[in-house]
């Protein structure tokens, strides 16, 4: 996939799933469940034991059809190793230009975390394609999204912390791009149960979400 597919692919999808789970088994089901609910993207983070072969096992068995990012990336060693496993976009949790510059060099989307404006801008000026802001459900969610794309509306932004279904229109309503969602979509507790089915469920009523709250604002116009 060209580096243009993948950035409109998750700006196309709305929804970045956070595949944060307590082993790759359970985060390829977990992946499997959300791909069959709809959602053509997911986030595997380099906290889940085992990330790497997750990582080439869902890019086998996906291809194409998925966007497949790697999350929780420290530096550019990881980001390189997660590229070479079949990631096609990066999200840290913190600005680290070097991992932006490795992602650049490659032509792969890269979404730093950044949460202040000074940080923000100093991500998007580093190269940033999108610029996730964590944690942002607990400095004012959607509002706060609202207040950042007032002097930088040309800057993407993914929302990271307090999107849920309740405000994940909200957060797109405010001007973010794709929204990113962890455990309120994939959760320790239904993986323990075993009840995948669960994941595919949410994953239809989260595309609902975005695709009404993208009509209202269209009709808003």
């Amino acid at each position: 996939m060209t580096k243009q597919t993948i950035l409109s692919s998750i700006i196309d999808i709305g929804i970045v799933p956070v595949v944060r789970t307590s082993s790759a088994e359970s985060a390829i089901k977990a992946i499997e469940a959300i791909y069959k609910g709809g959602i053509r993207a997911a986030e595997i983070t380099m906290t889940v034991p085992g990330a790497l072969r997750a990582l080439e096992k869902v890019a086998d068995k996906f291809g194409d059809k998925i966007v497949l990012g790697a999350g929780t990336v420290l530096d550019p060693e990881t980001a390189r190793a997660c590229m070479l496993a079949g990631a096609e976009f990066f999200v840290t949790p913190a600005l680290k230009p070097a991992t932006i510059e490795m992602a650049r060099r490659y032509s792969k989307v890269i979404m730093p975390g950044a949460l202040t404006p000074t940080e923000v801008l100093t991500a998007w000026e580093a190269g940033a394609d999108i610029v996730k802001v964590f944690p942002c459900g607990n400095v004012g969610g959607p509002k706060y999204i609202k207040a950042l794309k007032a002097p930088f509306p040309q800057i993407e932004m993914v929302p990271t912390g307090g999107v849920n279904l309740e405000t994940a229109g909200d957060f797109l309503k405010a001007g973010a791009c794709a929204v990113a969602v962890g455990g309120e979509l994939v959760d320790a507790k239904t993986i323990k149960e075993g009840r995948y089915e669960v994941f595919e469920e949410r994953a239809r009523q989260y595309l609902a979400v975005v695709a009404k709250a993208r009509e209202e604002m269209k009709s808003a116009k």
